[in-house]
């Protein structure tokens, strides 16, 4: 996809779908003799994200997988919209659509592995991490500079309100 048209559906986005780990984190998981414990999240990503929600772009967290943390980081940036423990993401992705009365073609998603290739095709603008696998990064509109957790949504975010002409 040429930069043009990559501007052009941006200006389309009304709704950001972001993977947890290796997008909003660096995909690697702490584990304590209880279980998980603990996540690392990217404070700039945190701040475009409340910066693309004020420029009227809905964000949802999607993920495979179940964590308190990013229960409390969604609340702390008033993502409204997070499903986990999520087993097929397409499906969870057409019932945000259906309840915020949009299309698949105003969708981006942000993700970074191959279990996420069918999500990648159902949206209107599918973004890969820098350090996504190879076959995410093939499949991908565009990719970030960036890694996962290292300011990727931050760059994502960026390009949403670049494509708006509102100043982060």
């Amino acid at each position: 996809m040429t930069v043009a048209a990559t501007r052009t559906t941006a200006e389309r986005v009304r709704l950001l779908v972001l993977d947890v780990d290796g997008v909003m984190t660096d995909g690697r998981l702490f584990f304590d003799a209880q279980g998980e414990a603990l996540k690392v999240f990217h404070v700039q990503d945190g701040l475009g994200l409340k910066q693309v929600m004020r420029a009227g772009i809905e964000v949802a967290v999607i993920s495979g997988r179940s964590s308190q943390a990013v229960s409390a980081r969604c609340r702390e940036l008033g993502i409204r919209l997070v499903e986990q423990a999520c087993t097929d993401k397409v499906a969870a992705l057409d019932r945000l659509l259906a309840q915020l009365r949009l299309s698949r073609e105003q969708a981006l998603c942000v993700v970074d592995d191959s279990s996420d290739l069918p999500l990648m095709r159902a949206v209107g603008l599918a973004v890969a991490v820098a350090d996504a696998h190879r076959s995410v990064l093939e499949a991908a509109d565009r990719v970030t500079t960036l890694n996962g957790g290292c300011g990727a949504v931050r760059e994502v975010c960026d390009w949403l309100l670049a494509a708006r002409e509102v100043k982060p």
